[in-house]
């Protein structure tokens, strides 16, 4: 085990880091990590706590957190690790080099198939739906008030297109655009996937999203935390993305 001090202000990081058997330091009050001391949150932490806890390291993403703060804590003599995580197939090099930072060897990935893309060595095609059949199309929301959604170049969109899904809005230019519910009907998917997070949807919003397309939830660090979790997560949406197949199918 590393003995190395380190603070995770990526909640998927922590996830994984606790996986590996390191004990971060610290972390965001975003992280699952319960008894582990918090530095705030992942937009707003507490740079002189975390300089004065004198870590080894600080793992930071350019998804979660603030350039700004990475460059304060670096003028403050802290070492940073930024890790960008934007598709399926830059989760295992990105892994190296966080167990490189961490001075370990990679740990083996988790899951039910270490042959998936981006995990350990890279499937020679990239995996389609689980049966034969369309892939399902999805309306992905990720907020509302304004109404925003995932576009191109983020894991996410990755995740899903792998595990079999076409999310309707991939071929948007911006990463989360912001839309109109309106908008997204005209796109006609075959369901909307309504995550758990980075908004909180529910059985209260079920009727408002369904008029796009039927409601299906789900968990949302599936869809957006990579590391350890992304094997079985990309399990679990594969095997998703072959039930709703099938659905349509029978339909």
């Amino acid at each position: 085990m590393t003995r190395l001090r380190v603070v995770s202000l990526v909640p998927s990081v922590t996830e994984t880091l606790l996986d590996w058997g390191v004990d971060p330091v610290a972390v965001t009050r975003f992280c699952e990590a319960p008894g582990v001391p918090t530095v705030g949150g992942t937009k707003n932490p507490d740079i002189p706590a975390i300089v004065g806890m004198a870590p080894d390291l600080v793992v930071m993403d350019r998804e979660e957190n603030r350039a700004p703060d990475a460059q304060e804590l670096e003028e403050a003599g802290v070492r940073v690790l930024a890790t960008h995580v934007t598709s399926v197939e830059s989760v295992e090099p990105t892994l190296a080099l966080l167990a490189e930072a961490l001075e370990l060897s990679p740990p083996a990935p988790t899951g039910p198939d270490k042959t998936e893309p981006g995990l350990t060595e890279p499937a020679p095609t990239e995996p389609g739906p689980p049966e034969p059949g369309p892939r399902p199309r999805v309306w992905v929301p990720i907020w509302r008030r304004p109404w925003m959604t995932i576009g191109s170049g983020i894991y996410g969109t990755s995740l899903l297109k792998s595990a079999g899904f076409e999310n309707v809005y991939a071929d948007s230019a911006e990463a989360y655009p912001e839309i109109e519910v309106s908008e997204a009907a005209r796109r006609s998917p075959d369901y909307v996937l309504a995550p758990s997070e980075p908004y909180k949807f529910g059985e209260r919003h079920r009727e408002e999203l369904a008029s796009v397309a039927p409601v299906v939830f789900v968990d949302g660090q599936d869809l957006f935390w990579w590391g350890a979790r992304t094997p079985a997560a990309w399990q679990r949406l594969r095997n998703l993305a072959a039930e709703l197949a099938r659905r349509q199918d029978s339909n």
